[in-house]
């Protein structure tokens, strides 16, 4: 199947990446790397990288942990980021590679459907990229596929929102001044689809992983100061995703917000408790 003919199975992500979203991540990118790259070092300590491998990064983003991983792999390896955000992706392209280091490719792709080759890669890795297929079954049997035989899997993903509150905080501070809203459908698309360790240990077991373990990891993260954690927050994550729909609701929330956020100061800026599963897995 061409990636023409897969696109409406992942439109509607696809268009959100492509638009306000992926150029919202794609202007914060430092600060977002800085904020996420003590989880995206510990599924990357657990996939453990060697020199010479052939490595593909789903949902490569800003290309951050790409180059990460081409790092780790050498000049003699090989590292192909792959995203559906191409405001993101112009960023990937835009960063230099270690010196000595082969360049990772970066791809626009969509991991669920495009023809990524046939055990093509030792192993596959993710921060935070995987949570956002129409179709994860197919999605990871696909990724799969690509792996060689004994390949290895390995990814970070958010366990449940409220057990979050570097996400969860602002948002039941901002709850109160914003109309009520519809619940969530908590296993479609998105952040926290992942958040049922049952759920995507049955994902991948479908998809023909094994050796699957999922494991708890929780931490402090951040490091911002109050205001760019305060800027940040009304802008990405589920809060984010709700001002941009009411944008003139923003004045009447940051108050709170930043009541909420500054209670997390610290004489290194802000660092609030997260929450994920260290998920890794075999072909």
């Amino acid at each position: 199947m061409s990636e023409t003919e897969a696109a409406p199975s992942n439109g509607a992500q696809m268009e959100y990446w492509n638009t306000t979203a992926g150029r919202t991540w794609a202007g914060h990118q430092a600060q977002l790397d800085r904020q996420l790259d003590v989880l995206g070092r510990e599924a990357m300590r657990v996939l453990a990288p060697a020199a010479g491998e052939r490595i593909l990064d789903i949902g490569c983003g800003c290309g951050e942990t790409t180059l990460q991983l081409a790092a780790r792999v050498g000049p003699s390896g090989r590292v192909v980021g792959a995203d559906i955000s191409e405001p993101m992706l112009v960023v990937a392209r835009g960063r230099p590679a270690a010196e000595g280091v082969a360049r990772p490719e970066f791809r626009n792709l969509d991991a669920q459907t495009a023809d990524l080759g046939h055990a093509a890669f030792d192993a596959a890795f993710s921060r935070f990229g995987v949570m956002f297929f129409a179709d994860p079954t197919a999605a990871f049997a696909n990724i799969r596929a690509a792996l060689k035989p004994g390949g290895r899997l390995a990814f970070v993903c958010w366990q449940a929102f409220q057990d979050n509150p570097w996400m969860h905080g602002p948002m039941a501070a901002a709850a109160p001044l914003l109309p009520p809203m519809p619940p969530t459908d908590p296993i479609a698309p998105g952040p926290f689809a992942f958040a049922d360790h049952g759920r995507t240990r049955g994902i991948l077991a479908d998809a023909g992983f094994a050796e699957i373990a999922i494991d708890p990891f929780e931490t402090n993260i951040g490091g911002s100061s109050v205001e760019d954690t305060v800027n940040l927050t009304l802008r990405v994550g589920p809060l984010g995703r709700v001002l941009r729909e009411m944008p003139d609701m923003t004045d009447a929330v940051v108050g709170a917000v930043r009541a909420a956020i500054q209670s997390y100061e610290t004489p290194d800026g802000v660092l609030m408790p997260a929450a994920v599963w260290i998920v890794r897995a075999k072909a």
